[in-house]
């Protein structure tokens, strides 16, 4: 498995670490993945490596809701969630996809969108998420079609997760999104991993072209 990494090199090998500790045998890259340069050549290096590549996950994504970033004006955002989150995605597809095609057994890209994209959100960071995110979805529908039957292509779209955001968050936002899931907690990246993981299984080897909310019911 390649675990890759643009400046948090230490959590990147943290993850490998437990991947290991499992029997699972990982190996972890830097790449900047809102380059078309550096998507292709994290593609060539983890097909070296592995010998072939079976999931795909562009799971990448620029953060502009904490940090610096969150103080910056509404295009500079934009340009980064183009770069990265758009772009990259794109970029890592059409290489792995050129991959996968070659394989006996193809293979799966997952894509991340987001649920609200289609129910839409007020706010300026919401509204350059789901312009961003949105086109992420419909590319993936597009490049499910072209590359069937060798490759399945398939969405994730998380709601409230618990990652740096939801950590940081005031309590009481925190206490109100959870009261207006129907699960009535917020998401853990634990929970979009397993459906992760089940998309790339045996399991959903009939399903492409989908995008699965993993959100406990706020977007249906």
């Amino acid at each position: 498995m390649l675990v890759t990494y643009r400046r948090s090199e230490d959590a990147a090998r943290a993850v490998a670490d437990r991947i290991a500790a499992h029997g699972g045998e990982a190996f972890v890259a830097q790449a900047d993945l809102g380059a078309r340069d550096a998507c292709e050549a994290l593609v060539a290096h983890a097909r070296e490596r592995l010998g072939g590549i079976d999931a795909w996950v562009n799971n990448a994504g620029a953060d502009v809701l904490t940090g610096e970033a969150a103080g910056w004006a509404w295009e500079p955002k934009l340009d980064l969630l183009l770069a990265v989150d758009l772009k990259g995605t794109i970029a890592c597809s059409y290489a792995v996809a050129d991959v996968m095609r070659a394989q006996p057994a193809g293979g799966l890209i997952l894509n991340m969108s987001w649920d609200h994209v289609t129910t839409g959100m007020k706010g300026e960071n919401p509204e350059l998420f789901s312009a961003v995110k949105g086109g992420v979805l419909s590319y993936s529908k597009s490049l499910a079609r072209a590359l069937a039957p060798e490759v399945r292509v398939n969405v994730l779209c998380p709601g409230w997760i618990e990652t740096a955001f939801g950590e940081g968050a005031d309590e009481d936002f925190k206490r109100d999104v959870a009261e207006s899931t129907p699960m009535k907690r917020w998401g853990t990246p634990a929970d979009v991993a397993a459906a992760a993981v089940w998309l790339a299984s045996p399991a959903a080897a009939f399903i492409t072209g989908q995008a699965i909310n993993v959100n406990g019911g706020t977007v249906m």
